[in-house]
């Protein structure tokens, strides 16, 4: 993709989707932080499910602490790798209560040091809460990355560090909500709904599908 297919593809999601968020559901740094780390291998939908009732109760890393590794089991059961979710919570939530004096810092350098926190975890805080510009890149952004032309790489890191160099303002503080929001619910992995995709002529995919399958039945927009 060109400079200027990159920033049209851009201005188009953002005229359909302004204000683009994450779809976890948090009230804080702190829950953000904790969301992130449990939404690793699972769904957003699941974790917020899990989160609801926890976060009702757990606002800080000292509340955290005080219901404790097997309070957090219970209520967290039911998203995938629970166990050591839990034990990585727990120690990140001690981390934050001896070392940062319960907040949750603002650099990388600090978020990646935190047990369970990898790279994109802490792009995700940064980015939704502190606003930097980061490149979270999950599966769906190095799927979209690839499959677009827009950031070819064989690792997320190549990915965001294609990413950090071809995205132009003024998209990059929402670039990756937009990718990811793209690559849910249009430029899917198994199917590409590329007949309803608003940057399709853009895209340097080679096996666009332009029709949906026979006997499939596509809803149009309400208009409500």
């Amino acid at each position: 993709m060109t400079k200027d297919q990159i920033f049209e593809f851009f201005r188009r999601l953002a005229e359909d989707n302004p204000s683009p968020q994450t779809e976890l559901e948090y009230g804080n740094a702190y829950q953000l932080l904790v969301a992130v780390a449990l939404s690793a291998q699972a769904t957003d939908v699941g974790v917020n499910k899990a989160t609801r009732a926890l976060f009702a109760k757990v606002e800080t890393p000292q509340q955290m602490l005080d219901l404790g590794e097997e309070g957090l089991k219970e209520h967290i059961k039911t998203i995938g790798l629970f166990n050591s979710k839990a034990k990585n919570v727990i120690a990140l939530s001690q981390i934050l209560v001896d070392e940062h004096g319960g907040e949750v810092p603002d650099t990388r350098e600090a978020l990646v040091k935190l047990p369970g926190v990898g790279r994109k975890t802490a792009n995700v805080v940064l980015n939704c809460w502190f606003g930097q510009e980061t490149f979270a890149v999950d599966t769906h952004i190095f799927r979209l990355g690839n499959r677009t032309g827009m950031a070819k790489g064989k690792t997320p890191d190549h990915v965001e560090a294609k990413l950090e160099k071809r995205v132009p303002q003024p998209f990059r503080r929402d670039s990756h909500h937009w990718m990811i929001l793209h690559g849910r619910y249009v430029c899917k992995a198994r199917q590409p709904e590329c007949w309803r995709c608003t940057v399709a002529d853009l895209c340097s995919f080679k096996k666009k599908v332009m029709e949906p399958p026979k006997g499939r039945v596509v809803l149009e927009p309400s208009g409500d």
